[in-house]
């Protein structure tokens, strides 16, 4: 039913599955304990869309980000947010020129491969909403022009819990923009041992050399787009969505674009498991990180998250 007739096993270059594997591997070394939460930093990247990861100080988000930075051979530029932070900070400003008597623009730190907005949630709306475009059409308006962001583009941001002191809660318009939510929690004791026997985390990640170059990024959100989504997956899917509407305690639920970011994402996912084809439990694999953020609770309900679980476990497959 999930499967196609004539399904094999998705054809990369050995070379390129090879780089792939290398890449997980030298993440998941650097960030310990948490394989789960690298490979949806890997769905991420491959589906086209950005990550936002919450979580408690000290927990690893930066962390995860400059690893991430590390192992792909791209562009990175970091933005630490605070709440005198300006739009033009990150997307740049024209200046005059005296001498050829126009304005020259000033790229920001946004025209880059791969951003990382530290503690986005620190700066105000205003701020953070400077990179809606950016995320949403790979692309920055300024004073009449459009300038065009290099390819790939992936924005990671980290943000603190909006209950601690000096945050601004991101936007719904802003929250639809990230692909997946996710948060790493404590490690467990092996994990946590190990971190505190080991290296330094940032000594490591300086050593870390590239294994993903600009031109793979590239091949693989190609290959995302073949992997095959059957008719079934897509009923399942747009059953999801039909009941996030419908749920107790849901006062917005999902839109299709969120239909669609879980279908790309679900393809990259696949793709990481080195299949063709999407199946059921790459979407429920999924479903949290990608409609948690999405969701709107009414004023007396639990946090999208929870809804976003009781909505999976109310949906069978057929």
């Amino acid at each position: 039913m999930y499967r196609p007739a004539n399904a094999t096993q998705l054809m990369l270059p050995d070379s390129l599955s090879t780089s792939l594997k290398s890449a997980q591997e030298q993440v998941n070394s650097l960030i310990l304990g948490k394989p789960q939460e690298v490979r949806l930093a890997f769905v991420t990247l491959l589906a086209g869309g950005h990550l936002l990861i919450e979580d408690l100080p000290g927990l690893g988000k930066t962390t995860l980000a400059y690893a991430m930075a590390a192992t792909l051979g791209l562009r990175f530029q970091r933005i630490q947010f605070t709440s005198d932070l300006l739009p033009t900070d990150i997307l740049g400003v024209s200046i005059y020129n005296a001498q050829t008597r126009q304005f020259q623009f000033h790229p920001g730190p946004v025209f880059t491969h791969i951003l990382l907005a530290d503690e986005i949630n620190r700066a105000p709306p205003r701020t953070q909403s400077a990179l809606l475009e950016a995320m949403a059409e790979q692309q920055v308006s300024l004073d009449g022009t459009t300038h065009t962001l290099p390819e790939p583009f992936f924005v990671i941001a980290t943000q603190n819990p909006v209950d601690l002191s000096g945050t601004f809660p991101l936007p719904d318009s802003q929250l639809d923009r990230f692909l997946l939510r996710l948060s790493l929690g404590y490690p467990n004791n092996e994990s946590e041992r190990d971190l505190l026997m080991g290296d330094d985390r940032r000594e490591l990640i300086a050593r870390a050399s590239s294994v993903i170059s600009e031109q793979d990024v590239l091949t693989l959100r190609q290959t995302v787009k073949q992997v095959h989504a059957s008719q079934a997956l897509i009923h399942y899917v747009q059953s999801l969505l039909n009941r996030s509407r419908q749920h107790s305690g849901v006062r917005v639920g999902l839109s299709p674009r969120a239909g669609l970011a879980l279908l790309h994402a679900a393809r990259a996912y696949a793709l990481l498991l080195g299949r063709e084809y999407v199946l059921p439990e790459d979407i429920q694999a999924l479903f949290i990180a990608v409609a948690g953020h999405r969701l709107i609770p009414d004023a007396e309900s639990s946090s999208g998250a929870v809804l976003a679980k009781a909505i999976l476990h109310s949906v069978p497959v057929d």
